[in-house]
């Protein structure tokens, strides 16, 4: 089973965190959108606009399963809580919600490939966010603040997970 797994909002930092813990830890770290692309043999965001948000979900669950199976740290997209299996898997794994103000979101995403959220980023972030939280809240042993440092949020991280060890 994964060390750990990281859901949130789209540009919340999960892949940049997910490969610091990973460092940290000495283990591999994997992003469920990158096993989507070899799974498609096209990007995530390429495959989403092409098939549609029901096919790109059926394959991020595909994506989900194979990543729990490795002891890895795993960044997932920030849509795999939308599927009552994809919150099933997710409540069995180590996982950590990350989140932080839309402005900082919105200032990490200027320059991404982020389907749901073109033409009008702020409004598509509301939206996720509104349509996610309880999600993202349920399926999370805690909610840690991601916009700081990534030795910050790793930290902070590192902290829950011994608390909850204890």
């Amino acid at each position: 089973m994964s060390r750990l797994v990281l859901v949130g909002l789209p540009g919340v930092g999960k892949s940049s965190v997910a490969q610091t813990m990973a460092q940290r830890w000495g283990c591999e770290w994997v992003d469920t959108d990158d096993v989507i692309a070899r799974l498609v043999e096209r990007s995530a965001a390429d495959f989403l606009r092409e098939a549609g948000e029901p096919a790109f979900r059926q394959q991020e669950l595909l994506a989900l399963y194979s990543s729990l199976g490795v002891d890895n740290v795993v960044a997932t997209g920030g849509g795999v809580v939308t599927t009552p299996e994809g919150r099933r898997l997710l409540s069995e794994a180590t996982t950590i919600w990350l989140d932080c103000a839309d402005e900082v979101i919105l200032s990490r995403i200027v320059d991404g490939d982020r389907p749901l959220l073109q033409g009008d980023p702020q409004g598509g972030l509301t939206r996720l966010r509104r349509e996610r939280e309880a999600w993202y809240r349920a399926v999370s042993l805690a909610r840690i603040e991601a916009s700081g440092t990534l030795e910050d949020v790793s930290t902070r991280i590192e902290q829950l997970l011994a608390e909850v060890k204890r």
